[in-house]
């Protein structure tokens, strides 16, 4: 009896402080909203909760049907079902199929760099819900998910791979392993910004491998490659060729935003 007592006062006793420990938390959660009011990713206006007022929310342009389904380019009318774009035509990508959530414009550009370069990691699950949606399809018989990585340079002065939080998010909702260190950025190369489409190329040959004590983890497997922005497609080629000579069944990409011209690469 005297035990089932004591443990019984001990129970309330850490219920009590839980308790405690969570009004405190929302105190200070709350003297932290007065203190530094949340503002939106893409124009900075005071808002309730996370990511975007509704102005900008406005003016994000999601991505949907009709789009070339190799490379997820959106078309400006429906060319009937499994039409390929001009450039998926010319010039076949080695990933099979790549998807974005919305197109590359002022809104979404805030919140990318927002997340890249301003440490909002708060933006990452609502970006990986967003992404999780528009990659319904390779994402249902994917084996695992592959962050495209950052130089460990560039890793350790940025502190994290925006890559790998969306792919986080991402693994959260949709049930698919990341398969950590599969692959390996082996060359420090410049930032693509800027770059014309053949200088992104070249810039990225050689900049990617599979290392070989993370091979058992690509041989044979359905890959998706996560990263922020697709532009020129690149870095995704880059990734996708190497993962693909280290024995991968499939790659596939998704990313956040997608330049909706190909040819324009001036970001």
């Amino acid at each position: 009896m005297g035990d089932g007592t004591a443990e019984l006062a001990s129970v309330a006793s850490a219920s009590r402080l839980k308790r405690a420990a969570d009004a405190a938390r929302t105190i200070l959660r709350s003297a932290l909203d007065l203190a530094l009011p949340r503002l939106c990713a893409a124009c900075r206006a005071p808002v309730e909760g996370q990511g975007l007022c509704p102005t900008c929310w406005s003016k994000l342009s999601f991505i949907s049907r009709p789009y070339c389904e190799r490379l997820g380019i959106p078309f400006v009318y429906d060319p009937g079902p499994g039409i390929l774009s001009m450039e998926a035509i010319a010039d076949p990508p080695a990933y099979n199929r790549a998807r974005a959530a919305v197109r590359f414009d002022e809104v979404s550009r805030a919140l990318v760099h927002a997340l890249k370069y301003g440490d909002r990691l708060d933006l990452a699950p609502t970006m990986g819900r967003w992404l999780g949606h528009a990659g319904r399809e390779v994402l249902a018989d994917a084996d695992a998910l592959v962050p495209v990585p950052l130089h460990w340079r560039r890793n350790w002065a940025r502190r994290f791979n925006q890559s790998a939080m969306l792919a986080a998010s991402i693994s959260a909702t949709a049930g698919v392993p990341i398969a950590a260190g599969a692959l390996k950025r082996v060359k420090p190369t410049v930032q693509q910004v800027g770059l014309s489409r053949s200088e992104r190329a070249a810039n990225v040959q050689g900049a990617f491998r599979v290392p070989a004590e993370r091979k058992a983890a690509v041989v044979g497997r359905k890959l998706v490659l996560v990263d922020d922005v697709l532009t020129s497609g690149a870095t995704a080629e880059g990734c996708a060729r190497a993962l693909l000579r280290a024995g991968a069944a499939n790659v596939d990409v998704l990313v956040f935003a997608r330049v909706a011209d190909p040819v324009r690469t001036s970001i």
